[in-house]
């Protein structure tokens, strides 16, 4: 099988699977070092800007290639960003992503605050798993809605909306409809 793969060619997971030309830039000469040898452990090559897929870096750059910024503190203007502890599988899996035109964000810890802990192997503790529903009815609270006018917008009952409030007050830890809107946006579940 390996006769029939090109240069530009990896195997991984059985799977052969393009490599990725990766421009780096960083605030110095260190920190260019470090993020070009994450690129060469994920099995991708470096290149110019002009030529590569996506650029990786420490801060977020505005320019034309989709960027991934690895930073412990993801600064504002980032679109896709992961914690500096992200293991070499979980980089190539953001890379790839990014690169494809999707976004990729930072785990959210447990309490629904901050970046989780990022290993080899995948992510740390993840953030409240809330049902699409409770989803929904969160995104209603980030909108100002009232709970007659969230049954009425989801075609379900009062009763159901004050169900579901309760859920997403306890997974998020919130004693307010305020404080479960602010803790969705800073855990990633809501966006302004």
């Amino acid at each position: 099988m390996l006769d029939f793969l090109t240069r530009d060619e990896a195997v991984v997971g059985g799977a052969a699977a393009q490599r990725l030309v990766v421009a780096v830039q960083a605030r110095d000469a260190v920190r260019v070092a470090a993020l070009s040898a994450l690129v060469a452990a994920a099995g991708h090559e470096l290149g110019a800007a002009d030529e590569a897929d996506l650029l990786l870096t420490d801060a977020p750059s505005g320019g034309r290639l989709p960027a991934l910024v690895l930073s412990d503190e993801v600064p504002d203007g980032a679109v896709s960003a992961l914690p500096e502890n992200a293991g070499v599988k979980v980089l190539d899996a953001a890379m790839r992503a990014v690169a494809a035109g999707l976004i990729v964000r930072a785990p959210v810890r447990a309490d629904g605050f901050g970046a989780g802990s990022v290993g080899e192997e995948g992510f740390g503790p993840a953030r409240p798993l809330l049902t699409p529903r409770e989803l929904e009815i969160l995104g209603c609270l980030g909108n100002g809605l009232s709970n007659k006018a969230v049954a009425r917008q989801l075609g379900i009952s009062q009763h159901t909306v004050k169900f579901h409030l309760e859920a997403v007050f306890a997974k998020l830890g919130a004693n307010s409809r305020a404080e479960a809107v602010a803790k969705g946006l800073r855990g990633g579940l809501l966006e302004i």
